[in-house]
C-alpha cells in the first residue's frame, strides 16, 4: 500500500467508521452491535473531542482502515495514557502494514505531546497473531488484568 494516507477522521467519515466498528464486533466476538448506538458513540466522539480522536488511513482515496484514541489521566505520571482502541483493517488491506503505520503516526504524536505519558491497548488472550505483532512493535504485556463492569 505505497499510497496510503493516513489523517484524523472527519464528520463525513462517521459512516464509514460505525460500519467498520460493526464489522470489528461481528469478526472479532460474534456480536451484532445495534448500529445506531454505535453511530450515537462515534458521534459522541466528534460532539465532545476530549473523548477521543479517530485516524481514517485511506488508500487509492478509499478508506481501509480506522482506529480510535482515548485518554485517561494518570496521577502517577501527571499526564495522559493513550488507549487505542476500535480498531479495524479491511480485510484486503491487512497484513500490508496499514495498522503499523496508523501505530506509528499515533506514537509520534505521543511523543511530541509532553502531557502524554505512554500508549495501551488491550488485545483479546486468544489472539495471538496480534499478541506478536504488538510484541514486535515494541509493545510489552503490563502486570494487570482488566476487570470489568457493564450496566
Amino acid at each position: 500500500m505505497d499510497d496510503l494516507v493516513i489523517r484524523h477522521a472527519r464528520p463525513e467519515d462517521i459512516d464509514t467508521i460505525v460500519d467498520y466498528q460493526l464489522r470489528l464486533a461481528m469478526e472479532t466476538e460474534e456480536l451484532a452491535l445495534d448500529p445506531e448506538t454505535v453511530r450515537r458513540g462515534v458521534l459522541g466522539v466528534f460532539e465532545v473531542p476530549d473523548r477521543g480522536r479517530y485516524y481514517m488511513a485511506e488508500s487509492g482515496g478509499a478508506p481501509v482502515a480506522t482506529l480510535l484514541v482515548t485518554n485517561d489521566w494518570s496521577d502517577w505520571r501527571a499526564a495522559r495514557m493513550q488507549w487505542i482502541h476500535s480498531v479495524y483493517v479491511i480485510p484486503r488491506a491487512r497484513r500490508c502494514g496499514v495498522y503499523r503505520r496508523m501505530e506509528r503516526i499515533v506514537r509520534e504524536e505521543a511523543l511530541a505531546n509532553p502531557d502524554v505519558a505512554g500508549i495501551r491497548m488491550l488485545v483479546d488472550k486468544t489472539n495471538e497473531a496480534s499478541q506478536r505483532a504488538h510484541e514486535a512493535m515494541g509493545y510489552t504485556r503490563d502486570h494487570y488484568d482488566t476487570y470489568e463492569w457493564l450496566k
